[in-house]
């Protein structure tokens, strides 16, 4: 048994399951029948798919929270069904024509479309529908029961709507022991929310609501007719007086209809709005679930199929995914699918053996829960984060909370989905493509990374991408990331780097496309250091290169950039523009903190970026032989090397017994000529922040004297100095903010001394 069994059947969770199931169970009875009755179906074919949304689907998703069952925004499409088809009968055909069809669904995994369902839309489901349960069951919190539980569209049966409901509320029409239940029940939920033993325990709210509920109704049937609560304002489930009338209630599809093309055009209408619908409250209820667990939705199509084939197979409606008890049982702490289950044997056990004392069960207390649970679906906390994340998310989000509860819940849905793709289609049009300008060594490139899936959606903003270059613009078009491009876009592609570009003066390089699409990597500008480019750029220029590199680095633009086609490019040559010197610490890679490539620069590395024969010869083949236009000696702040050598100075220690290196002396004794005695005196009992300002003074003048080495010892280095073909400077790299101070002005000044000396 894996290790997800055992969390289902853990003492803990089956307690929490079993008590969330009671409430989902009470929630779900009033629900069921006032859809079939909204639905102009059997009362009881509202039960069965109640029933089997529990028990069947329940035991084959592989949602933890999902609950299923007879829905809302269903009726609509079941109640012109069954006018269609002429019979409660044919129409149950059409159920089980269109379970099959979502079988086929699951098992072709059309579930994946789910991804793409806006989450703004998602939010703004379950925001309506928190919406809709509060201005729906504030009627029946007071008695006024014209309309069934259930019932949510905002057009209602007894020709009002929902503001026109709460209006005649307003005027009268309620029952004053109904509302005598149905405030006390909302008092005790929110005491019961608030306190925290209560809350914790293993008794759900909701439960004593309604055992609470059944007492006050008992007590006022004895008080009269203004507070007797008579079978309208209570639950009414049909009751058998035999197991055969039992069995009446059972109704099967009439297969004689097989040929009748309503029938699967009916099917079809089916499979669609409830896998729709599915796949939307699944979403939906994902984002409830406070373990934040994935449902598989080609599982939850699959599920649900079979599910529509079983109801209609014994006279339910049909199932799908229902955001109003999967929100009721994730908020009652159940912590599996067994909660689901459990919620349908319960229906079907108490619903076959004790309906009578069902019956006894006020509406108005069944209307509290379900009003506290609208008011944690749409808590204002919901829309105030939805204005925050701005209008691309706030205006879809709020057109579907206003679409369906303005109209109902499958009309509401597609508004919402049609004004979500509106704001997706527009950013498309703005900008469906990342533009990146990067500073390449051969200058600006526009870099335009394509999407994932690039469509023919993307072609008026990519031609207006291609309209609005200048003349002299060296565009990257990078299909790296893509897996599909739309034909169209390659032909607009394929144009413009062919013929339209080059007649605009515009070059257009390409990478990363696929071989079918016969569009072949060809870069047309230099992003790594040729010989035509080192022979015409100037030290200044180098060194803004270094320092632009040194922003991307810091600020995360770095440059992309293909490492293989460089090392190709260089494979016969090399030609850096820069020498330069470093320390070995391994947070300080040049090539990484100046934002470079494979070629373009010599790296010399050695501890405490100090100057020796050796390097210095290195640095001499890298100017005078090589090319290179700049020699950067990069020290760096909390520098080991210099921490090393103020501490050994202080204690007047040896290095070679103090660390037992033979050679660090030669280290060492550089950097201890640039210490100021009196700046690092004490430095062992110094504060954190003091010593590191000590070590930081000592490795910048450490810096400053490899630069005055360099050109005092190196002839070759300082004639190119001098005839400005090659610069000198000094830099530190700061470890904490990965930022790097030039020190020119101390370069110009070291240059000029010198050359006043010869």
């Amino acid at each position: 048994m894996d290790d997800s069994s055992n969390s289902i059947l853990a003492p803990t969770n089956l307690l929490r399951d079993f008590t969330a199931s009671i409430v989902v169970f009470l929630v779900a009875l009033p629900l069921c029948l006032g859809i079939a009755l909204a639905s102009g179906a059997p009362l009881f074919s509202g039960l069965i798919a109640g029933i089997v949304g529990g028990i069947v689907v329940g035991s084959l998703s592989g949602s933890h929270t999902s609950v299923s069952g007879p829905a809302a925004g269903l009726t609509a499409v079941v109640s012109t069904q069954i006018a269609n088809l002429g019979s409660f009968d044919a129409f149950l055909l059409a159920v089980v024509v269109g379970g099959l069809i979502q079988i086929g669904l699951g098992i072709a995994k059309a579930g994946a479309l789910s991804a793409f369902f806006p989450s703004s839309v998602i939010k703004g489901l379950l925001a309506a529908i928190g919406v809709i349960l509060i201005l729906k069951q504030i009627p029946h919190l007071f008695g006024h029961d014209t309309d069934p539980e259930g019932e949510m569209s905002f057009s209602q049966p007894d020709e009002q709507n929902t503001f026109s409901e709460l209006y005649t509320l307003i005027t009268g029409d309620l029952h004053f022991g109904a509302a005598v239940v149905g405030l006390l029940s909302l008092g005790l939920l929110l005491f019961w929310d608030r306190t925290k033993p209560l809350k914790n325990s293993i008794i759900p709210g909701p439960l004593v609501v309604v055992l609470v509920g059944v007492a006050l109704q008992a007590l006022f049937a004895g008080f009269g007719d203004a507070w007797a609560i008579g079978v309208t304002h209570l639950v009414q489930i049909p009751v058998a007086e035999s197991f055969t009338e039992f069995g009446s209630f059972l109704r099967m599809p009439d297969f004689s209809q097989w040929a009748n093309p309503a029938v699967y055009i009916g099917g079809i209408t089916i499979a669609i709005v409830a896998s729709l619908e599915s796949l939307l409250n699944l979403e939906a209820t994902d984002k409830l679930d406070t373990q934040r667990r994935s449902s598989p939705p080609s599982r939850e199509l699959l599920a649900q199929g079979v599910g529509n084939v079983a109801a209609g197979l014994i006279g339910g409606i049909p199932v799908t995914s229902v955001i109003i008890r999967s929100s009721v049982n994730v908020n009652s702490g159940a912590k599996s699918k067994l909660s689901t289950i459990f919620h349908g044997v319960l229906l079907l056990v108490c619903v076959g053996l004790f309906p009578v004392y069902l019956n006894m069960i006020p509406l108005s207390a069944l209307a509290a829960i379900l009003l506290v649970t609208g008011f944690k679906l749409a808590s204002p906390q919901l829309f105030a984060q939805m204005w925050k994340e701005g209008r691309y998310q706030f205006i879809p989000f709020i057109s579907t909370v206003l679409a369906i509860v303005l109209t109902d819940l499958l009309i509401g849905i597609l508004i919402g989905l049609m004004i979500s793709v509106l704001f997706i289609l527009n950013s498309n049009l703005r900008r469906p493509i990342r533009r990146v300008v990067e500073t390449h060594l051969d200058g600006d490139i526009i870099h335009i990374e394509l999407a994932d899936q690039v469509s023919f959606l993307n072609r008026a903003a990519l031609d207006k991408l291609f309209t609005s270059s200048a003349r002299g613009t060296k565009l990257l078009i990078d299909a790296s990331g893509s897996d599909y491009i739309d034909p169209d876009i390659l032909s607009l592609i394929r144009d413009f780097k062919n013929d339209i570009g080059p007649a605009r003066g515009v070059s257009v390089s390409l990478r990363g496309f696929r071989e079918k699409y016969e569009l072949h990597d060809d870069i047309q500008f230099a992003d790594y250091s040729t010989r035509e480019l080192q022979s015409r750029i100037t030290p200044d220029q180098v060194l803004k290169i270094l320092r632009d590199g040194n922003e991307r680095f810091r600020s995360g633009h770095r440059i992309t950039r293909d490492f293989g086609r460089q090392v190709g490019a260089t494979a016969t040559g090399q030609s850096p523009l820069a020498v330069v010197l470093s320390c070995i610490d391994s947070r300080v890679p040049a090539e990484l903190v100046f934002d470079l490539g494979i070629g373009d620069i010599f790296s010399v590395r050695v501890a405490g970026n100090i100057i020796g024969t050796k390097s210095l010869g290195s640095m001499e083949y890298g100017v005078a032989v090589a090319g290179a236009k700049l020699v950067v000696v990069l020290g760096h702040t909390r520098c080991g090397a210099v921490t090393s050598s103020v501490e050994l100075f202080e204690d007047g220690t040896d290095v070679e017994q103090a660390s037992g290196c033979g050679h660090l002396h030669s280290i060492v004794s550089e950097i201890q000529q640039v210490i100021d005695p009196d700046e690092c005196r004490g430095i062992s009992s110094m504060t954190p922040e003091a010593k590191d300002a000590c070590i930081d003074s000592v490795a910048r003048k450490n810096v400053q004297r490899t630069v005055r080495e360099i050109m005092d010892r190196s002839q070759a280095i300082r004639q190119a100095v001098e005839t400005g073909e090659a610069m000198v400077v000094g830099a530190l790299y700061d470890v904490k903010t990965g930022e790097i101070d030039f020190m020119t002005d101390h370069t110009v000044n070291s240059q000029a001394s010198h050359q006043a000396n010869v």
